[in-house]
């Protein structure tokens, strides 16, 4: 309709980053890259893509970065004030069923794709979730731009009952296929691992590709900023000045 009438139809923000989750035999290994874009720029090399829900719940982040660190913090404050009231510790449903219904109410405008995990009394759980609020409950699951490198790794090495080292190893392959297969994927990767006992949090893990080569001349800029006038104001004399303006005011 817009397109008849001339209008140019909105069009839609690319966004770029690979996340993915796997269920081992003790539980879940969640991980991502860390490089946020916006088009063909890199406006952090280290970005934080995995979220705190609950003491035993994560979840990675692709999309809009303001979309899904919002709707995550809303829905990890939901969890806490649920432990404060039930003294029992959150389940995965628990965080599943919350994020689903805020981004279904928004039928896909809230820009957050999520790969939920946690460990709970029920054992261990991994989700995806799509903007629109659909979900799936998969053994291993990959999202983003970088999903479909990352998701051919899992569907020819990943078996049940892998170790945690083995776990760690899978999905570093995975993250490292979207980082050298995708552009808006890069930088570092980020691990969490969650079991009964607790979580384990890798913060840059593996730096796949750091920079080898840097210029001789750096960054140099030849002029500077004069500063022409400095002049300080001590506090003291600051408070006298207004209340001299206010009495005369009154």
């Amino acid at each position: 309709m817009l397109a008849k009438k001339g209008v140019n139809p909105p069009s839609f923000r690319k966004t770029g980053t690979t996340i993915v989750g796997l269920i081992f035999q003790d539980g879940v290994i969640l991980e991502a890259d860390t490089r946020a874009t916006a088009g063909p720029i890199v406006c952090d090399k280290n970005c934080e893509k995995i979220h705190y829900m609950a003491p035993n719940i994560y979840c990675c982040g692709a999309g809009t970065a303001a979309d899904t660190e919002a709707v995550t913090d809303m829905v990890s404050s939901q969890l806490q004030l649920h432990r404060y009231h039930t003294g029992r510790e959150s389940r995965v449903v628990t965080a599943l069923t919350l994020l689903k219904r805020h981004l279904f109410n928004y039928q896909g405008y809230v820009s957050a794709a999520l790969v939920l995990g946690g460990v709970d009394v029920t054992g261990p759980h991994l989700h995806t979730i799509y903007p629109h609020g659909s979900t799936d409950t998969l053994p291993f699951a990959t999202m983003g731009s970088g999903s479909l490198a990352a998701m051919a790794v899992f569907e020819s090495k990943y078996k049940e009952g892998l170790t945690r080292d083995e776990g760690i190893k899978l999905v570093t392959e995975a993250i490292c296929s979207g980082i050298f297969n995708d552009l808006g994927s890069g930088s570092n990767v980020d691990i969490c691992v969650i079991t009964k006992g607790g979580k384990e949090y890798l913060r840059n893990h593996l730096q796949p590709n750091p920079r080898t080569y840097t210029s001789s001349k750096g960054y140099y800029f030849p002029k500077k900023t004069e500063v022409l006038l400095t002049k300080i104001t001590p506090l003291k004399e600051k408070v006298e000045i207004i209340e001299g303006l206010d009495a005369m005011e009154e």
